[in-house]
């Protein structure tokens, strides 16, 4: 009898380890919480569900979906963050969210094999996104970048440089023909990419890495491109409240010439304008000046583990499994999120959905960044607040201007 009780003991124990060796433990898969912007195409829905069947019971993979706005996602992280939230495990950061996420220690570094896995043939542009102080504390996902987009039946050749573009812009519309120049205006994040985009392009900079304002010659020159256009007839009436989506509604239209803006519009015109797309060039960003090569403020995002997950390691394992190039092509061709892995750039279905990707992939190679410091919450509204509206820009006084207010949001004296 005894004999029998302790076999029986035994059994039970031999299943138990038998479970676990499974990755069951008797109470099913860890669920694992991402949280992320409300991808449209749903190819994040798929590759969480095919990485969580990958996983064989080690975890499930629960979307969690945050506003569409970035400024919102931010908050919203932040608050459950800084409450140490630990129902967080991986949460997709704005590529400009890095500095001030790692250093409140809010995500965890990548570190050794973990580190290897997501960083091995990435694009340099999104790696140093996901880079702060000599450490990886995120795995990029996806990036974007702006391009040039042109009517090839207006303009057989795309202009070259801004000055170039501005002055074809303003030809078009003394011989009475469609000439705007659509890009994002209004005050929010996307006119500090503008900006940024033309200081980086010019040579210059705005922070350096330890946040000592470098703003100078280059943001001049910068603030005066931007200024030109807003006074100009190349500039649409709407330029001062422009976004994205609205560039791209109003390039549908037809009473533009131009178009400053990421990849999603080919499709986007592709489908709700035939007329226009029929006649839709590309071309890499526009130099700041003759000869020089473009340097465009990198976008995307990156993924995070949370410091106050868990389940780190089921974290990390996750994150390494959704940012496989099999996830990034469907990421790509569903989504039009642009991939950051390079060998993804050479695969025909990619090619064939993005015939413009020797164009993004040049300019993620050879890329502007936007200021990395903690404090670019405030530093980005600062640039806003100094910039807008472009046609009130004052050339003579920018520099001093934009000296100014950042140098407030960086002392945190300014009410932003």
């Amino acid at each position: 009898m005894v004999v029998r009780h302790v076999a029986a003991i035994l059994g039970v124990a031999f299943s138990m380890i038998a479970l676990a060796a499974c990755g069951g433990s008797g109470k099913g898969p860890v669920t694992i919480n991402w949280y992320v912007f409300p991808e449209p195409s749903k190819s994040f829905a798929k590759a969480a569900a095919d990485c969580s069947a990958a996983s064989h019971g080690a975890y499930q993979i629960s979307i969690n979906f945050l506003s569409n706005s970035s400024d919102q996602q931010r908050v919203s992280l932040v608050r459950r963050l800084a409450a140490k939230d630990s129902s967080i495990d991986i949460l997709a950061m704005d590529v400009d969210w890095t500095a001030e996420f790692a250093t409140a220690k809010w995500i965890r570094p990548w570190t050794g094999a973990n580190a290897a896995a997501v960083s091995q043939g990435v694009l340099p542009g999104p790696l140093q996104t996901a880079t702060w102080d000599g450490k990886l504390y995120a795995a990029p996902i996806n990036s974007n970048t702006e391009l040039l987009w042109y009517r090839k039946d207006l303009v057989p050749n795309p202009p070259k440089t801004w000055t170039q573009m501005i002055d074809d812009a303003i030809q078009l519309a003394k011989e009475g023909k469609p000439h705007y120049i659509e890009e994002q205006g209004a005050k929010y994040e996307g006119l500090t990419v503008w900006f940024n985009s033309l200081v980086d392009s010019a040579g210059g900079g705005i922070l350096t890495k330890n946040d000592k304002i470098i703003v100078g010659n280059s943001t001049a020159v910068a603030a005066q491109i931007m200024h030109r256009l807003a006074d100009s007839p190349a500039a649409d009436p709407g330029l001062n409240v422009a976004m994205e989506g609205t560039s791209e509604t109003a390039w549908e239209h037809g009473t533009a010439a131009f178009q400053i803006n990421y990849p999603f519009v080919w499709s986007a015109a592709q489908k709700d304008s035939p007329s226009i797309f029929k006649h839709m060039g590309y071309a890499l960003f526009p130099s700041v000046t003759p000869g020089s090569t473009p340097k465009v403020s990198i976008g995307g995002y990156n993924l995070g583990v949370s410091a106050y997950s868990s389940h780190p390691q089921l974290a990390f394992d996750a994150v390494k499994c959704l940012v496989q190039p099999k996830n990034q092509v469907t990421d790509a061709i569903k989504g039009g999120l642009a991939p950051v892995s390079a060998s993804i750039y050479d695969e025909p279905s990619f090619e064939k959905a993005y015939p413009f990707h020797a164009l993004i992939k040049a300019q993620l190679e050879d890329y502007g960044i936007r200021p990395q410091t903690p404090a670019y919450a405030d530093v980005t509204l600062a640039i806003q607040d100094a910039l807008s509206p472009t046609s009130n820009i004052q050339p003579k006084t920018v520099v001093s201007t934009l000296r100014n207010e950042i140098k407030q949001a960086l002392s945190s004296q300014a009410l932003l």
